[in-house]
């Protein structure tokens, strides 16, 4: 790569919707680089080995290329072969493993990386929400046994499990870890099980705790974790419990240190949602793009593959429009 070579248009995100914003790029005969400080689609790399996705695989494609999955509802390993097939289909020009460092503007954009540096004249930010899970605050969080992010169910075999949340991916957890073995006590700010939850995961939850083989707190918070229990806060007063491992699925934001080291403004709501226009998806800073899930902010529940696959051919048609006036 030349060390004078601007490109029209730096992704920084190599998730599915990074990558639909190259292909619309390429297509547009745009120079482009996608940036990533992971692997290829890392989020999805780091969903549990086991999960089936909620949407059907015809609405995960990108790029033209079919997906096609032995179930309606495909499985991550699906996910991770298609989008590895999309990527070499359309030979994108990928630099992995690169952590942002630093992005100025005089001219043009002057992006650092912690291996090269590189120029555009403008920047897609397409980073997903996955990388930074919500904390609960509590003392002990920082133990070993307290866990994050949730690969499989083996490891917790004839261990006492507290897995904390009630959407989706707890269920997921709790539902697994039981089934493999696990002693599992679910810890539930809320007094019910989340409405998004999957149509077939929320009944085969609320028969378990109906029947006892998982014990749920409900309106409940942990305050304290030790070596070997975990406190808890109920209406029905404070437990001590026996445990040996602390699953929080409490749920991940976007970076929004980032964003705003870039100097993208948020609407100054609760949800903290950035600032851009719904027409371009160019934010308060010229020249500056979000596609994907980080549009939402907070709401990391309103943007998904499938409904944000068309910021790729919003953002690349107005980046032309801005070419063109550029031109004149």
């Amino acid at each position: 790569m030349s060390k004078n070579k601007v490109f029209d248009v730096v992704i920084i995100g190599a998730g599915p919707i990074g990558l639909a914003c190259g292909i619309e790029a390429k297509k547009a005969g745009m120079s482009y680089l996608i940036i990533d400080k992971g692997c290829l689609v890392n989020s999805l790399y780091h969903y549990p080995s086991n999960m089936t996705f909620f949407s059907t695989s015809e609405k995960l494609e990108i790029g033209g290329v079919p997906f096609v999955s032995h179930a309606p509802k495909p499985t991550r390993s699906e996910a991770l072969e298609y989008y590895r097939r999309v990527a070499t289909t359309w030979q994108l020009n990928l630099k992995l493993y690169e952590i942002i460092k630093e992005v100025n503007k005089k001219d043009v954009f002057r992006i650092a990386s912690a291996k090269a540096k590189y120029a555009a004249k403008a920047i897609i930010l397409a980073t997903g929400f996955y990388d930074l899970p919500y904390k609960m605050n509590v003392e002990g969080e920082e133990l070993p046994k307290v866990k994050h992010y949730y690969k499989e169910p083996h490891p917790y075999f004839a261990q006492k499990v507290v897995v904390v949340g009630a959407a989706n991916s707890a269920i997921d957890v709790a539902l697994e870890t039981y089934r493999k073995g696990a002693e599992v006590t679910m810890v539930i700010r809320e007094d019910k099980i989340s409405d998004r939850v999957k149509y077939w995961a929320k009944p085969d939850i609320e028969n378990r705790i109906k029947e006892g083989e998982i014990k749920a707190f409900f309106n409940a918070n942990i305050t304290k974790i030790t070596e070997t229990t975990v406190q808890l806060d109920t209406p029905d007063g404070k437990f001590t419990i026996d445990n040996d491992y602390v699953l929080a699925m409490t749920g991940y934001k976007p970076n929004f240190d980032f964003l705003e080291a870039l100097g993208i403004k948020n609407q100054g709501d609760k949800f903290k949602t950035p600032i851009y226009n719904e027409e371009t998806n160019e934010t308060n800073m010229e020249d500056i793009y979000l596609a994907g899930v980080v549009c939402g902010g907070l709401q990391t529940h309103k943007w998904f593959i499938e409904n944000s696959r068309i910021h790729a051919g919003i953002i690349i048609k107005a980046i032309n429009v801005q070419r063109g006036r550029q031109a004149k």
